[in-house]
């Protein structure tokens, strides 16, 4: 994406070096050489002790955030689109499994393990890995099971009456989150297009390139000459046609990049390649997540998971020693001080119950503790307030992507990023479609960025940048290797481009 703006220090024989980019993550227009506008005059350029610095950058940022917005752009807008449909999912759940979630208030509330002795007989088959005590007046109780009635990786959540304990349903649940089959569905197709491993290349791509372009054109934006400095957080009036839309796109990629790069860090977590080098690098750190352990005295194995983003169930064996049951294992976890929203997992061999709050409104109530089945006594207990920052901000992150963070805001606001990232999707390529050579040619396209940016750039600045990038390449590899794959098919195009030129150069030379 580009603006119009027009600057001094870029070369006259560089038409599209005369406008810099856009600020947001997808964008794919250049500055405009053909259109009425570009002929306008500027405001004059705001004084700066950094402009020649910025000068000589401009052009190659340019090139790159033109050809990562027009390239990335069509991942982006799915991932946008599939974003958008995975925030509204949490309300839309509420309305269609209402049977399942809520029921009449009752008097009293019943002992959880009758509740969960309902679950089992509706379900003899499933064993009993966890249960979701019902969180509030009206809501129904889960009990998560295993189950052969559900994939690997997902449980089967056993809607109880708290106050009947009648049986209201069941269906597949996934996640922390607890996402019944419609949101599964989205955050699935969110990540990998339901294809699988294949399928998270995609979002990994998105997630590699979204805070490229993002701060890319952040800075173009910035750079941007503007007759006032409200043009620069709001669109202009009285433009037309590009310079409008150009507008538009700048001013709403300002406001939506601090959350547009929030989404592509956390984004990168769950990705393949890079979320492994970030968690080496968190773990060296010192800001691993840490968990509460569950593990009995004189038992192998440790338990893990319970601070996890998975389903949080397990199926090793029951237990065959004494068991307090889970109405004592809460309310001794409630004597340590972990109450209000919780999930308990139950106990397996060699280890105890787990009692964890799930409360991720602010303030966040997140402590856990481990409870001996035998006797009741606390094993381990975990506090937030113990976390590493690191592991915190992460933990924040994480839940903002999904939507939990804040609940209802986190998601409303989630959606309006997503409606503004689709906006500039199209924004981008309508800027480059108002950018061809001759608008009577309606399947021609906008030119791009010319070649040769990098040279404009001192090698001072050149060399930096270039193992700054390739650092980064490295760590983040969907991003090195497209970017790579980019750079040659890029040189290969110039070769043939140069070769066009001679050819013809000798053909006229010839007549």
């Amino acid at each position: 994406m580009a603006i119009d703006d027009r600057t001094a220090a870029v070369p006259a024989e560089d038409p599209a070096a005369t406008t810099p980019a856009e600020a947001t993550p997808a964008r794919a227009a250049s500055p405009e050489a053909t259109s009425p506008e570009a002929t306008s005059p500027e405001a004059a350029p705001a004084p700066t002790s950094t402009g020649s610095t910025w000068s000589a950058l401009r052009p190659l940022f340019l090139r790159v955030h033109f050809y990562a917005g027009l390239l990335i752009a069509p991942l982006l807008l799915i991932a946008a689109t599939s974003g958008l449909l995975y925030a509204l999912s949490f309300q839309a759940e509420r309305i269609l499994y209402g049977h399942e979630l809520r029921v009449p208030v009752g008097d009293t509330v019943l002992p959880l393990s009758q509740q969960v002795d309902a679950a089992r007989r509706a379900h003899p088959d499933g064993t009993v890995t966890a249960v979701w005590p019902s969180p509030e007046d009206g809501a129904t109780t889960r009990v998560l099971m295993s189950s052969p009635a559900v994939e690997e990786g997902k449980s089967l959540a056993v809607f109880v009456d708290p106050y009947t304990a009648e049986v209201r349903g069941d269906l597949p649940s996934y996640g922390s989150s607890g996402a019944l089959p419609l949101r599964t569905w989205l955050s699935e197709f969110h990540a990998d297009l339901r294809l699988g491993e294949l399928g998270r290349h995609y979002s990994e791509m998105a997630a590699s390139w979204m805070w490229v372009v993002a701060l890319g054109g952040l800075a173009l934006w910035i750079g941007r000459r503007r007759a006032t400095r409200r043009a620069l957080f709001l669109p202009e009036r009285g433009l037309t046609s590009r310079r409008r839309t150009l507008s538009w796109h700048g001013s709403v990629g300002l406001w939506a990049v601090t959350g547009l790069v929030i989404l592509s860090a956390t984004g990168l977590t769950w990705s393949r390649y890079a979320g492994e080098n970030i968690d080496v690098l968190q773990t060296r750190l010192g800001g691993a997540t840490p968990t509460v352990s569950a593990t009995l005295d004189g038992a192998a194995g440790a338990d893990a998971g319970h601070e996890g983003h998975g389903s949080g169930h397990h199926t090793a064996p029951a237990p065959t020693g004494p068991d307090i049951g889970i109405d004592q294992a809460v309310e001794a976890a409630r004597g340590a001080g972990v109450a209000g929203r919780i999930a308990v997992t139950l106990p397996a061999e060699g280890t105890g119950y787990v009692v964890k709050e799930t409360d991720t409104q602010y303030p966040v109530h997140l402590d856990s503790v481990a409870i001996d089945p035998a006797d009741g006594a606390v094993i381990d207990e975990l506090r937030f307030a113990d976390y590493p920052l690191l592991a915190k901000l992460t933990r924040f992150g994480i839940d903002a992507h999904m939507g939990v963070l804040f609940g209802l805001v986190n998601q409303l606001l989630l959606a309006a990023l997503m409606v503004g990232l689709i906006a500039l999707v199209v924004w981008g390529y309508r800027m480059w479609w108002l950018r061809r050579p001759t608008k009577e040619r309606r399947l021609s396209a906008g030119r791009p960025v010319a070649r040769g940016a990098w040279r404009k750039a001192p090698v001072t600045l050149l060399l930096p940048l270039a193992a700054v990038t390739a650092l980064v390449g490295w760590f983040v590899p969907m991003l090195g290797i497209s970017l790579l794959a980019f750079l040659a098919v890029d040189v290969v195009l110039g070769r043939v481009a140069m070769a066009r030129t001679r050819r013809a150069a000798r053909g006229a030379s010839a007549r």
